[in-house]
């Protein structure tokens, strides 16, 4: 704790009251996590007793091994460090007979919702277009973030919602029909558990007597209320968080959660971090003059030791794809004059799509990159599927699993039979496979389907009952081999390296479940609850982390929080693009305003902000306004190049009549 500045120190030692520390950009927030559960545990706080809270698997990856560098072996057993949803995901297991939930809960992934959400309105009263079950989806899951429940939705709704909370109120039983939670469940139904059974919350008060949240600004106000409950009325608890980052409205947070905690929390104490360790004073110089102008309801004031630095460089293009040429031209140039890696460079942007002529520059002049953000290893078609299968054979009421399945090899179960059996499910309120044994069944389906169901059924019981009483995996090996899905990637591939290729996967997918079948034993986990655990894993961060290496990291702003380079370009820094056309559309330029200060706060030396005059969009090129940002920008600290063309006064005009157009088009 020597190295730790009087704020940081301050806010390690700070137990006895409740603590708001607001960190900003660069200040080292997850130093001070760490020291303070290192110094809870030296204070007599049994690790047991202590649970950190952050947002990714990563985060929390990093942040367990960077405490148990401060503590000895036995110190941190039981210490609880994971994500919101993995401590969620933990007290449901443990309490689902008080939510009324049989044990071995499955977890419905987007797709799954979809498919469910489909289903019910295909077999439905529901008057709901199919066509817009992702609008559903999302309106459900938004209402699931801001601690709206069924009834509370049917209650609240306009008219325009009322189907949609109907049907909110539908899929919810559904899902607790057959025994699953989606991942916003993960949250909302401990809340639930807790505000109806005061002794189940005293018990896990008990559990967790000091918490400790990163990211706080990314909270949303469910995760507000777990926090509040867990913490309980003393407050217990630290929460690091910086309101100028706060980029994630769009999936519910609320940065207004660090002001309501001063309404919530009497004896509040409030720590601010403002030295940053990451950038030159000219680079926070401009991302403090950007960030003034949201409104705040704490001040901060970001300050370095790193000295002043160069200025940030404002540069124009003709087209994207000049853009791009010169972007990758600047990146050859900087490296052959100053030497250092090709890790030292990043290109943010606010789209993916953005990337795409990027790549092409960087793959041309043969410059290693890696795309941040790229096809998770759960969306792979092939994972799903053998996920389902696992997932069928530990839980038969998981209805999502079977209906991707069935006919996954083909097993003549046509949609007619499915959509016959769904509305039979549906009526007797059971899950598709139980329905698929009832002898009511043979009222609504020819004798020929009965016995394609029935032995499919039949197989599913033998199948789960071998992988429970016989060697797991071996069980897992025989039945993809007895299913032939090998075949089947072969018939439904375009090339034969792809069809290899998914193939392999699967076979990683079985061995990395070996792995942690192996890691678990332990605890004697059981397939279901490694199948549980696995799909609230990213394993798309442990590839990032092997293959980065030294190459130009591509990604967009959303991604880039967190990370820090030595050399920046933020690209495509045009109205519509950032700020985001949707964002202007609905006055939210506040939180487009704070991608843009997390994108300058990257950069460490150098960062170069890019826009282009014209720009090709849906095969037309369409002339481009700079965006407002750079007008906030203060001149004193910029350096532009090719920037002929537009004064800041026309740049200004400019923009403020483009702004004026869009309200009258909305108008």
């Amino acid at each position: 704790m020597a190295k730790l500045n009087p704020q940081q120190l301050a806010a390690v030692k700070t137990v006895d009251h409740p603590l708001l520390v607001l960190a900003g950009a660069g200040s080292g927030k997850t130093r001070v996590i760490t020291e303070k559960i290192a110094y809870l545990i030296q204070q007599g706080t049994p690790a047991r007793y202590i649970a950190a809270l952050t947002f990714t698997n990563k985060a929390a990856r990093e942040m367990k091994e960077r405490v148990n560098k401060l503590l000895d072996k036995s110190q941190g057993k039981g210490l609880r460090v994971s994500t919101f949803h993995s401590l969620g995901l933990d007290i449901l297991r443990k309490e689902h007979k008080a939510l009324g939930y049989k044990a071995g809960l499955t977890l419905f992934d987007d797709q799954d919702k979809l498919t469910l959400l489909r289903n019910l309105i295909a077999h439905g009263s529901s008057n709901c277009d199919i066509d817009a079950v992702e609008i559903y989806n999302k309106q459900i899951s938004d209402w699931k973030n801001a601690f709206i429940t069924p009834e509370r939705a049917i209650s609240n709704a306009t008219e325009d919602d009322q189907l949609i909370a109907h049907l909110y109120a539908e899929f919810t039983r559904n899902l607790k029909a057959y025994n699953a939670a989606d991942f916003d469940d993960l949250i909302l139904l401990p809340v639930l558990l807790f505000q109806k059974n005061p002794e189940i919350l005293e018990k896990w008060q008990n559990k967790i007597r000091y918490l400790l949240v990163d990211e706080y600004q990314d909270t949303n106000i469910t995760q507000y209320q777990l926090v509040k409950l867990l913490a309980g009325n003393l407050g217990r608890f630290t929460v690091v968080g910086d309101d100028d980052q706060s980029i994630y409205a769009w999936r519910g947070a609320q940065p207004e959660n660090l002001a309501q905690l001063q309404k919530d929390y009497a004896r509040l104490k409030v720590i601010k971090l403002e030295q940053n360790y990451r950038s030159t004073g000219r680079i926070l110089k401009v991302a403090n003059h950007l960030i003034a102008n949201n409104p705040h309801v704490f001040e901060k004031k970001l300050w370095s030791n790193l000295g002043f630095g160069d200025p940030l460089r404002v540069m124009s293009h003709k087209d994207d794809q000049i853009e791009a040429t010169q972007i990758v031209s600047e990146i050859i140039h900087h490296k052959f004059k100053h030497g250092g890696s090709y890790s030292d460079y990043a290109i943010l942007y606010r789209g993916n799509h953005q990337s795409r002529l990027f790549e092409r520059g960087l793959r041309e002049n043969n410059i290693p990159y890696f795309v941040s953000g790229s096809t998770s290893f759960f969306a792979y078609s092939e994972i799903k599927d053998i996920l389902a299968y696992l997932r069928l054979f530990v839980n038969q009421d998981d209805d999502a699993a079977l209906l991707r399945i069935i006919n996954t090899p083909r097993r003549e179960i046509g949609p007619t039979t499915l959509e016959k059996l769904g509305a039979y499910a549906n009526d007797r309120h059971i899950s598709l496979f139980a329905a698929c044994s009832e002898l009511g069944l043979t009222q609504h389906l020819p004798e020929k389907s009965i016995q394609r169901l029935e032995k499919f059924t039949r197989w599913v019981l033998e199948t789960a009952e071998k992988i429970e009483t016989g060697d797991t995996f071996a069980v897992i090996d025989h039945f993809i081999q007895q299913i032939n899905y090998e075949a089947w990637l072969n018939e439904n591939s375009k090339t034969q390296a792809a069809a290899e290729r998914k193939a392999k996967n699967v076979y990683d997918l079985i061995e990395w479940l070996k792995r942690i079948a192996d890691k678990e034993q332990d605890s004697e986990k059981s397939l279901s609850e490694i199948i549980s655990k696995i799909l609230l894993m990213d394993i798309l961060e442990r590839n990032q982390e092997e293959e980065a290496g030294d190459q130009v990291s591509l990604m967009t702003l959303h991604a880039s929080k967190g990370l820090e380079f030595p050399h920046v370009f933020l690209i495509g820094i045009e109205e519509n693009i950032l700020p985001h056309q949707n964002n202007i559309e609905t006055d939210n330029i506040e939180e487009e305003r704070r991608l843009a200060y997390v994108g300058i706060t990257r950069a460490q030396q150098t960062c170069t902000l890019s826009y282009c005059t014209h720009r090709k969009r849906y095969g037309e090129v369409a002339e481009c306004e700079p965006s407002r940002f750079l007008n906030e920008l203060p001149e004193e600290d910029l350096e532009w190049s090719n920037k002929q063309q537009l004064s800041p006064e026309v740049i200004k005009q400019r923009g403020k009549a483009n702004l004026a157009n869009l309200k009258s088009m909305l108008s």
